[in-house]
């Protein structure tokens, strides 16, 4: 990609999520972190863009957005070299003609980056997910029916009967707040609710969850442990954590993280 081709995809992603990492954007237009670096300061100096630290963001958020939009974008930015390494691995495990399920959360939006060359139907809650893969694959996208929540990015219905009633997938990739001895844990209500509707469509439960998502957060259950079928972390998780999935009878899988 050219000089003037990496500035303009840049900027159109910044728009289009009002905030993102240096390492993200190095993914996406395969440029080195160094590269990425100077296009950053030259966007900068020019007013198009803002600095953060890891990453970017614009300079104005959209009209009618929220800070917790932003967050959204914040979070990835967070652990991003961990829970890109996760969404890969999770990634190599679809195959073509599935159909699975994608939640929406700042991990399994790297798995887009991955999915690309795919040949699946997918149905995802995550209007960012959705969108990306609409714009850069030829998956088929599914969303369910419901308001877009600008807050968290998600597609939620309040309704128990809606579009996903009939469908089936053969995998279900997801995160959470939290996870403990308890299962998987959220801190919204509404999110949860949206969650275990998805977990009733799908065979499988496939957890993405940096090693950071062991500490206690959030107040309300998911689904227990004994759903998991399997959970990708990196090698930073605490070995007390791994003995409880264990005895849970839950498969992990250690991704080790190069972050030199």
């Amino acid at each position: 990609m050219h000089e003037q081709e990496r500035w303009q995809a840049i900027v159109r992603l910044v728009q289009e999520r009002s905030v993102i990492s240096a390492r993200e954007l190095a993914a996406v237009t395969r440029a080195s972190p160094a590269t990425i670096r100077r296009d950053l300061t030259h966007l900068a100096a020019q007013g198009m863009v803002r600095r953060m630290h890891g990453g970017v963001r614009a300079l104005a958020s959209p009209e009618g957005a929220k800070l917790e939009a932003q967050r959204f974008g914040v979070s990835q930015a967070l652990n991003a070299g961990r829970k890109r390494a996760i969404a890969e691995r999770a990634a190599t495990l679809c195959r073509d003609g599935e159909s699975i399920i994608i939640n929406g959360g700042s991990t399994t939006f790297h798995m887009v980056e991955f999915l690309r060359a795919s040949r699946l139907q997918i149905l995802t809650n995550s209007f960012p997910i959705a969108a990306a893969l609409m714009q850069e694959s030829d998956n088929r996208i599914i969303l369910p029916g419901g308001e877009i929540y600008r807050d968290q990015s998600l597609i939620l219905s309040p309704f128990d009967e809606d579009s996903i009633q009939h469908y089936t997938a053969s995998k279900m990739f997801m995160s959470a707040a939290s996870i403990g001895p308890l299962g998987l844990i959220e801190s919204d209500p509404l999110i949860a609710r949206a969650e275990a509707k998805l977990l009733n469509r799908a065979a499988d439960l496939i957890v993405l969850a940096d090693s950071s998502k062991f500490e206690p957060r959030g107040s309300m259950a998911v689904a227990p442990l004994s759903r998991i079928r399997r959970l990708i972390t990196d090698d930073g998780i605490p070995p007390a954590v791994s003995d409880m999935l264990a005895e849970a009878g839950v498969e992990v899988e250690i991704v080790v993280v190069d972050e030199g």
